[in-house]
């Protein structure tokens, strides 16, 4: 066979090699997302609650942390759709006069920081002290675990709001609404990372003993490449799945924390926030302050749950049906 004729069924042989997004098209995750309306509504609301929190600043009519663009005069004007509303503030105003559209925009974007960076700090910590138990077993195993035990038998809120309040009354209010998204998202991570730890050191222990881990050895690979660069991607699917739902504990849990005023300041709104200032206003009939935010939070949170519970029934192969 000539170069010619090589080169042609070469570039044949490319063409006819499905791409990426073919392959994705013929697989089980696709076809199930298709069949699976719940799954297809929950992805679409998520990816609208992320996109207004990404574009924040391009959608709302004011910035809420601007306090040149707000008017105490403004405070607590009903939705627009109201007798008493006016047509500026579709969703009404907060106690502080600020739109309220405006502030949930920016609350949402805070929430999904927090979750999101929370969540990434707990896998980090579990990922990495879950393949270290697994692999190594013994006494380094056990000492984990029994690290992780121990923190599983507090509560995340009983954890933060211990720390959270020491820190308020040993450094100052002041300081600590300087430094509350940090905080926050520092807490809830450490405080949830036994969750990755203890399910990343049972997918560790059953493949530890694969073929793949043991050619691994044979080569001369050290632990930490072992570990990280072979053992780790065959333990994504769960990650996945759990990190979904996590988010969206975060989320509750710093909307909990700032119900007990131990959350995102007042000047600074996250969901949580924007729902605790207006709780002492909701028996006074401004109850659109409380009750928008909530309605956004609740949702944001179901659709992940959702779109966890669907993650988790694709990828286990024992629940999936095709």
């Amino acid at each position: 066979m000539s170069h010619a004729s090589e080169s042609v069924a070469i570039a044949q042989s490319v063409d006819a090699a499905p791409s990426r997004w073919e392959k994705f098209k013929e697989s089980h995750y696709w076809h199930s997302f298709k069949k699976d309306r719940v799954a297809q509504i929950s992805f679409t609301v998520f990816v609208l609650f992320v996109l207004a929190a990404l574009f924040s600043p391009l959608l709302a009519p004011t910035d809420p942390y601007d306090l040149a663009s707000i008017d105490i005069m403004d405070s607590e004007i009903p939705p627009s759709w109201s007798e008493e509303g006016e047509d500026r503030f579709w969703l009404g105003t907060d106690a502080q006069g600020r739109d309220l559209w405006s502030t949930i925009l920016y609350g949402t974007r805070l929430s999904l920081i927090i979750g999101v960076c929370a969540v990434l700090l707990q896998a980090f910590i579990g990922i990495v002290l879950g393949l270290t138990a697994g692999y190594a077993g013994g006494r380094v195993d056990s000492f984990i675990m029994r690290c992780a035990d121990i923190q599983l038998s507090f509560s995340t809120m009983m954890v933060a709001i211990i720390f959270l309040a020491v820190f308020q009354a040993a450094f100052g209010s002041e300081l600590y609404q300087r430094l509350a998204l940090i905080m926050l998202i520092m807490v809830i991570g450490i405080a949830e990372w036994p969750q990755y730890a203890r399910t990343i050191r049972a997918s560790v222990l059953a493949e530890k003993k694969k073929e793949y881990v043991d050619a691994a050895r044979v080569m001369g690979f050290g632990s930490g490449r072992i570990m990280f660069r072979h053992i780790l991607p065959n333990t994504l699917s769960p990650i996945l799945v759990i990190s979904t739902v996590q988010v969206a504990n975060a989320i509750i849990t710093e909307a909990s924390l700032s119900f007990l005023g131990l959350g995102m300041p007042v000047s600074q709104p996250s969901l949580g926030s924007l729902i605790a200032s207006g709780f002492e206003f909701i028996f006074s009939g401004s109850w659109w302050i409380t009750v928008i935010p909530g309605i956004a939070l609740i949702t944001l949170v179901l659709v992940m749950n959702l779109l966890g519970d669907w993650l988790r029934d694709v990828l286990n192969p024992k629940l999936y049906k095709g």
